[in-house]
Formats: structure tokens, C-alpha cells, sequence
């Protein structure tokens, strides 16, 4: 079965967010078809410790394979560092630029910390495509999901539950990365249109259930009564087992298209009617990534930046996305590379992304 995000926002009573650019370059129609077979493009991960890179590690090796099979690539290897270390990172792109890689696909642990590195490797020939934490170095592809959409967007939702009224807890991400700052900057800028919504408690959850789970648990009982918890994926479902091993109501918890999150909010549903939303990135955009920088490899101009739209799911159709989230895995959308080429030239026509396959 095939669907697809513009079909499933159509359930939804959504839409896709307008994906944008910023290039002046116009590049030919079609897929750039240079010689590609004998390199090397390289995953540099700054990360690892949760579902959400778990799944797009795994697109890696979907796509790493499918790419070397065809003869568009010789090797696709990937390098995680061990604890989201700036330093550790750096080390890794000197590393693959004295190795002679031919392209660098980035998930950076900082958005500017790299920019030394990443230049390096762009005036040695490298590639550069950032995705999920991009960085500032504008000799970098960028794909970006707009992050601070996610921030607005859970706030809006649950000052509607709350008829703008009532207390929040916020639990944030890995810190100093782009994405939580941006998700946090959503929410500052929102909460300032509803002044009876006040963040009562913070924590960080690190995008990782379990380190939600110990951080909410140890501040739960300093905090009030919280009514609903905004959240930045990987995190909801270890937020509801705090709030229930303290013997507390369960609050609107935002919930981050993870198997557990919305698995649990099916079981919670059918007990007791409980009510939520559930939002994040697709792990899927790594391979787009890949294509990009494969297609730049071989010849195509891409725009240095392109946002593509996050993934939200709502109440009438939980079913159908338990049902497309693979057990343990994330929500995520399918971006081979035809659809990247089309993406790319529609972006270069000034026209909106074409509709994105999920995974089924």
C-alpha cells in the first residue's frame, strides 16, 4: 500500500507546510546522470541514543545499499559520535576528509561549532549536506524541517484544549542543538498570545523516553498541577509513565510519532478517552540527504536550502498511523531519489514539493 503525506493531510484536515529555498541558480530538469559509481559519501551522526535516529540510521543503510547496488555510489559508510560531542564531531569530518570522501551527509551537534570543519572540507571538494541539525557554513546543503513551526503549533493546539488557560510543563531536547532552541523559541513566541498558559516546570528529556522518564519524575513533585505537557518528540510516552508512576492525572501530553508514544495513546484512548496530538520529523529526510548529495556529485545544481514540512498526527486517524509506524520505529515518510530530482526542480520553478510516499 502506498500513501502519501499530501493524502494522509487530507485525512487529516491539514496541509503541507509550503517548503522553501534560497538560491538563485536554476538547475536542468531531470536527474544528473555523471559518473558517481566510484564514490564515496560518507553519513557524519552526531547522535544515536533514541528511536528517532535509531530508524533514520537504519534509511541509511536502506538507501546506502540501494545506491551502491546501483552503481551510484562505491561506499556509503556512517560515523556516529559517542556523546553528542561538538569536539568529537569535528575530529570526525578532519577524518573523512583526509580519508578522500567524496560527499558528507552532517546530522551536527552544533550549528556553528562545525563551520570550521565544514569549510575545510568544502575547499578540499567535499560535499557538505546538512540535514535535521543543520548548520550555518553556507558552503553547506541544508535540508531543514521548520522546527519552531513544531513549538507554535503544540501551543496553539493545547491552548485550544485548555480554552487558553492553565499550567504546562515543557520537556526539552539534547542541549545546544538547533532543534531545541528553535522548538523552545516556537514556544516562547506563542505563549506570549495566551498569558493564562503559564510553563510552571521545565526538563529535558533529551528526545530519549527514558531520560524523560528519570527528569520528569525527579521534578514532578516541586510542580502544581500541570494540565498539558509540550513536548519535542522521543519523549511523551516516558512523560506519561513519570506522571503515572507519581500517581498523578494524566495531562494533554504532545505526543512524537514514536511507535511507544503512539501506541500508548491508542491503549489510553480506548480506556479512558484521552485526546492528543503527535508531531515530529520524518528520520526518512536522511535519504534525501543522500540524494542530494549524490545528484550534486554528479553534476546537478540543488538550492542550498530546502525546508520540507513536519509530520503531524491527529485524534480521527490514530488508528491508520499506528498502523503505518513500525513496531519500535518512528512515523516517517519514504524520499528515493526520483522524488528528491523532482523536489529540486520544483523548488527551482517556484513551485510547492511533490507528494512524498510514506513507508509502509
Amino acid at each position: 500500500m502506498k500513501a502519501t503525506i499530501t493524502v494522509a493531510a487530507m485525512l487529516l484536515g491539514t496541509s503541507l507546510a509550503t517548503a522553501a529555498f534560497s538560491t538563485a541558480a536554476l538547475a536542468a530538469d531531470g536527474k544528473a546522470t555523471g559518473d558517481t559509481s566510484g564514490k564515496v559519501i560518507a553519513l557524519a551522526n552526531n547522535y544515536a541514543g533514541n528511536s528517532w535516529r535509531q530508524a533514520m540510521l537504519k534509511d541509511w543503510q536502506t538507501v546506502a545499499k540501494q545506491a551502491v547496488d546501483q552503481k551510484l555510489a562505491k561506499e556509503a559508510p556512517s560515523f556516529t559520535t559517542s556523546e553528542n560531542s561538538v569536539t568529537e564531531q569535528a575530529q570526525q569530518i578532519q577524518n573523512l576528509i583526509l580519508q578522500g570522501v567524496d560527499a558528507i551527509v552532517l546530522d551536527a551537534a552544533s550549528p556553528t561549532a562545525l563551520n570550521g570543519a565544514i569549510k575545510q572540507a568544502c575547499d578540499a571538494g567535499i560535499v557538505v549536506v546538512s540535514f535535521d541539525q543543520i548548520v550555518t557554513e553556507q558552503c553547506a546543503y541544508r535540508i531543514a524541517t521548520d522546527n519552531k513551526s513544531m513549538g507554535v503549533t503544540e501551543v496553539e493546539y493545547l491552548a485550544k484544549r485548555l480554552n487558553g488557560k492553565g499550567t504546562l510543563l515543557e520537556v526539552r531536547g539534547l542541549a545546544g542543538g538547533a532543534i531545541d532552541a528553535d522548538i523552545h523559541a516556537g514556544v516562547v513566541e506563542t505563549l506570549k498570545k495566551y498569558p493564562g498558559l503559564k510553563v510552571v516546570g521545565e526538563a529535558r528529556g533529551d528526545w530519549t523516553q527514558t531520560v524523560a522518564q528519570k527528569e520528569v519524575s525527579g521534578i514532578l513533585p516541586t510542580l502544581p498541577k500541570i494540565d498539558g505537557v509540550i513536548t519535542q518528540g522521543g519523549d511523551g510516552y516516558g512523560t506519561a509513565q513519570a506522571f503515572t508512576a507519581a500517581g498523578r492525572d494524566l495531562p494533554i501530553i504532545i505526543m512524537g510519532n514514536r511507535y511507544d508514544e503512539v501506541t500508548y495513546w491508542q491503549q489510553q484512548r480506548d480506556k479512558s478517552g484521552f485526546e492528543t496530538m503527535s508531531i515530529s520529523s520524518a528520520p526518512g529526510m536522511v535519504q534525501m540527504a543522500f540524494w542530494m548529495a549524490q545528484q550534486a556529485l554528479a553534476g546537478k545544481e540543488i538550492p542550498k536550502q530546502i525546508t520540507i514540512p513536519l509530520l503531524e498526527l491527529h485524534q480521527k486517524d490514530l488508528d491508520y498511523w499506528v498502523k503505518h509506524t513500525p513496531e519500535g520505529g518512528v512515523t516517517t515518510a519514504s524520499y528515493p531519489l526520483d522524488w528528491t530530482v523532482q523536489a529540486v526542480d520544483a523548488l527551482n520553478a517556484g513551485k510547492k514539493l511533490p507528494d512524498v510516499p510514506l513507508v509502509n
